[in-house]
């Protein structure tokens, strides 16, 4: 990754909801959710949100290179709240992505623990010695040529937990710049999508789900 160039789309955030407690947006594919190391990977979706709603608050984060639905705290209450709904795996996730061939199986879970490639950073790898537990529902939806369109559901929330996964299990996610290679990787993004996000409203306790269309 040392020829990587962060290039980041000028596009404004797209806020899906705002409440007195919650900001869901639209995070696009190539923009950082929190800002990297150094002054060049200072701008992101955080940064972005806080220049119109300075009270936003960070809850979790999608890959650079995942698009998809993304939930903010407008409070420090609301900011607990939500932490601990991801941290006890309260909340639901679909995402949709693109891969390359065609599995053998309809559906599966994928239970492999994942670990830091430590000499490859920012990769991450199974491993059986060392790796924390991670686990992955996916369903086949249809198969675009020699590609194969999935509906991803990670019970864990490890970093790169689906993209390994689909790697570990043969088929690498289009695009992917760190796991995909040949083909696979000649992609203008990652196809990766966090379709669905479900939770409970921090203050009232409803259930709400949030959505944004696949953008591939």
């Amino acid at each position: 990754m040392t020829d990587f160039v962060y290039d980041p789309p000028a596009d404004a955030p797209k806020v899906l909801y705002l409440d007195d407690d919650i900001l869901v947006a639209e995070k696009p594919s190539g923009l950082l959710t929190v800002p990297g190391r150094g002054e060049d990977k200072a701008d992101c979706l955080i940064a972005r949100l806080r220049a119109l709603y300075p009270g936003v608050l960070l809850v979790h984060r999608l890959d650079l290179d995942t698009s998809g639905v993304i939930v903010f705290a407008m409070t420090p209450q609301a900011q607990v709240h939500l932490s601990r709904q991801f941290e006890e795996r309260k909340t639901q996730k679909r995402y949709v992505a693109l891969i390359c061939g065609h599995p053998a199986e309809t559906r599966g879970r994928i239970d492999l623990p994942l670990t830091v490639d430590w000499p490859n950073r920012p990769r991450q790898m199974v491993c059986h010695e060392t790796g924390r537990p991670a686990q992955t529902d996916w369903k086949l939806l249809r198969h675009e040529g020699d590609n194969s369109r999935v509906v991803l559901k990670p019970l864990t929330g490890r970093s790169h937990q689906l993209r390994v996964h689909m790697l570990a299990m043969g088929h690498p996610i289009l695009g992917d710049p760190l796991y995909a290679t040949g083909e696979a990787a000649a992609y203008p993004r990652l196809m990766l999508h966090a379709e669905e996000l479900r939770l409970r409203h921090p203050m009232t306790g409803e259930a709400r789900s949030f959505r944004a269309p696949v953008p591939f």
